[in-house]
């Protein structure tokens, strides 16, 4: 727990998720053993090998490192069957928490994330983020939409949101990646949040465009190339700054995601596909948690 470089995080940090998750879990537990007939009390029999601390390091060093339920097994000496079930159980727990830009303050919801903006007059970046995937077996229906038609892998696909300095504010659910970044966009609501709500600022790629017509200009996208052939060279010079004056503002988001794709569970997932979603939401709060934390100053950290 004191080196950082086990789970990615401040013993500071996960003693504060100890005690945040450790009472969500315990009521959980306390609830499935209460709701099935017994024979017994609930607290009497074997008692569990592994503690909660124990429970949430073995997930922390899952995502962190990609470390097998075997290997987690045999060092905190237990059946590969109890890593399976705790990190089952904790997972969840962590991609609840949503992500931390203040000590009291959590964004859970695209939302959430339009009202911090537009009441702190920050700017916020978009962007997409893909996760390579196992693909689905011969047969099996919709089998071609996980195919990423931008990286020709089988993949799932998140829209992270950062401010402009790079901290993590948001990271949706996951969604197969043959769907574009515009499209997943206004499925999860974009336009409407910010054509109806408090105005700010939205930088985004190319992928993008088209959204700031829908948006009355709110989402600022590199500008169009007029000249597809013979442009002047005043143009040209023009078109270059303009485009380089916009990456530079909104390579942020990529720091953001970097910092994201060194957890290894959002490297290359080799699990099942339908934890992706609690898998990047769960990293992505970790991540912002530790961010809030260091700019905070505790000495903890």
């Amino acid at each position: 727990m004191r080196s950082q470089r086990i789970t990615g995080l401040a013993p500071g940090v996960i003693a504060e998720l100890v005690a945040e998750i450790g009472p969500l879990w315990h009521e959980r537990h306390q609830a499935g053993l209460a709701s099935r007939p017994r024979r017994r009390a609930v607290g009497a029999g074997a008692k569990h090998k592994l503690v909660f601390v124990d429970r949430l390091l073995a997930t922390l060093v899952h995502l962190r490192h990609g470390a097998t339920h075997d290997v987690l097994a045999c060092w905190f000496g237990v059946d590969r069957s109890t890593i399976t079930r705790t990190i089952g159980e904790v997972r969840p727990l962590l991609a609840m928490r949503g992500c931390t830009v203040a000590t009291d303050v959590r964004l859970r919801t695209l939302a959430e994330v339009i009202d911090h903006l537009g009441a702190s007059g920050q700017t916020g970046i978009i962007d997409g983020t893909e996760t390579r995937v196992r693909r689905p077996a011969a047969g099996r229906k919709d089998r071609e939409k996980f195919i990423s038609g931008k990286n020709k892998q089988n993949a799932v696909k998140s829209m992270v949101v950062t401010d402009a300095e790079g901290r993590l504010l948001f990271c949706s659910p996951a969604e197969p990646a043959s769907c574009a970044d515009i499209t997943h966009a206004r499925q999860l609501g974009l336009v409407q949040l910010l054509a109806n709500g408090p105005a700010v600022e939205i930088l985004a790629d190319a992928g993008y465009q088209g959204l700031g017509a829908q948006t009355g200009g709110r989402v600022v996208t590199p500008p169009h190339r007029k000249f597809k052939k013979n442009a002047p060279d005043w143009y040209e010079e023009m078109h270059e700054r303009q485009r380089k004056a916009h990456s530079s503002r909104r390579i942020r988001v990529e720091h953001g995601i970097a910092h994201l794709k060194n957890w290894r569970a959002l490297a290359r997932h080799h699990g099942r596909r339908e934890h992706m979603t609690d898998i990047v939401q769960a990293v992505a709060g970790l991540l912002s948690h530790q961010q809030t934390a260091t700019l905070s100053g505790d000495p903890r950290m």
